[in-house]
């Protein structure tokens, strides 16, 4: 099992539970040495790890860098999704689905060789996770891991936040600035959204793949840096190279080794260990931890998940919140940011404003009320700017990022927006 040693008698005492693990474990990377240890043994406390035990109530315990795990019943969902999360820590990345542990386990070959990565997936599906993971299995771990989101910079200033500046260089300029390339000197570069970087400044990032040395704003002389890089995109960029968007050439010096990371609801049984991963992060301190029902698992796993695991994670928090002081997630806690429906289910014929009702049914779920006053509440104030997004944004107190999402959203629940610009 790689970083995860058992005992003998966790083996024999949980051997179900065990045979279960088997087929996870060995792709799994903790990060640190655990020890899985049943929960009466002398040694279960000793070291970090997970001591397990059964009971007629599962729960979880924290205690410093260990934990214990009480299951009911060996065969049932919940109980190896909380052992997976437990055993990944804060840290590693979480997994359990077959093309999710590939990735892993390509990644941490990858991590070995000095090489460029290109990373590609839709938009909340964890590529700052993975290039995380390739900077920490290599042999630049102790060295800095800088993420820099290309779409999050005003276009003026990313050259100089990447390369660097004098003092002087340009108004405003009152002290020098080392640029995110020096700040991750001997270590790794995360460009985020690359495809949202501008041409120009494309070629000068070529320049400083190719040549390894940078050239601060208002400098005459490069700079030498050491630097790996791994880019993430969420577009499609062979797509983009094609249409004139993005260099080939920048493309081709990127594209050494690809990955590409899928959907959440292609790859459905992340879904349940990604789950109690967040149960845990967010768990009020001080309080039992939550145990997740078997039934709400089942409903997050028909979920499609539009929002991937950003969205997983807004419906845990806000499962945490519903459930309060209680000891189990339920269904009843479960809310989406949207209705929920069957990953296969066929798209509904689109509806207008005029068609969504004007007061939910008594039956209706919490869910349902919540996207349709939402999107009531957005497509009103969408007509009443005229379609004017950065406008109708600042009315309702949302930045105009927000209410694309939405938006997008909307559109594949199969509602029309007419006039949105």
């Amino acid at each position: 099992m790689g970083a995860i040693a058992t005992t003998k008698l966790f083996d024999a005492a949980h051997a179900a539970l065990a045979a279960r693990l088997a087929g996870v474990a060995p792709s799994l990377f903790p990060g640190r040495p655990v020890l899985l240890a049943d929960a009466g043994e002398r040694s279960a406390g000793e070291q970090p790890g997970v001591s397990v035990q059964r009971a007629e109530r599962p729960g979880i315990e924290l205690a410093g860098a260990s934990a214990r795990l009480s299951y009911a019943d060996a065969h049932s969902p919940a109980s190896l999704a909380a052992l997976i999360a437990l055993l990944c820590g804060r840290h590693a990345p979480v997994a359990a689905d077959p093309a999710s542990l590939s990735v892993l386990a390509l990644a941490d070959r990858i991590a070995r060789a000095d090489i460029p990565v290109l990373i590609a997936g839709p938009t909340g599906t964890g590529k700052e996770v993975v290039s995380r993971f390739i900077h920490n299995q290599s042999s630049r771990a102790d060295k800095p891991f800088v993420a820099v989101n290309c779409a999050a910079i005003p276009e003026t200033m990313l050259e100089a936040l990447l390369f660097g500046h004098q003092k002087g260089a340009f108004t405003g300029a009152a002290t020098a600035g080392e640029g995110f390339f020096r700040a991750a000197d001997g270590g790794t570069l995360l460009l985020d959204e690359i495809a949202e970087m501008p041409l120009a400044l494309q070629a000068k990032l070529l320049r400083a793949l190719q040549e390894g040395e940078v050239v601060p704003v208002g400098a005459t002389r490069p700079v030498k840096v050491d630097v790996r890089i791994i880019a993430c995109a969420n577009r499609d960029l062979p797509l983009e190279v094609e249409e004139g968007r993005f260099r080939a050439d920048l493309f081709y010096r990127l594209n050494v080794f690809p990955m590409a990371l899928a959907a959440l609801c292609e790859r459905p049984a992340d879904i349940a260990p990604l789950a109690f991963s967040m149960v845990l992060r967010h768990a009020t301190k001080g309080r039992p931890v939550p145990w997740i029902s078997d039934e709400a698992l089942a409903l997050l796993e028909e979920h499609g998940w539009p929002g991937n695991i950003r969205e997983l994670e807004n419906v845990i928090r806000r499962a945490l919140v519903l459930a309060g002081t209680e000891r189990e997630i339920g269904v009843q806690h479960v809310v989406f940011d949207r209705p929920a429906r069957l990953v296969a289910q066929a798209e509904p014929a689109p509806v207008t404003i005029a068609a969504l009702p004007a007061a939910p049914s008594i039956d209706s779920k919490l869910a349902g009320i919540v996207q349709l006053s939402e999107a009531r509440a957005i497509m009103a104030t969408l007509d009443a700017c005229g379609g004017r997004r950065t406008e109708a944004a600042r009315q309702l107190g949302i930045s105009e990022r927000t209410l694309r999402y939405r938006l997008a959203s909307y559109r594949e629940a199969g509602l029309s927006i007419a006039g949105a610009r």
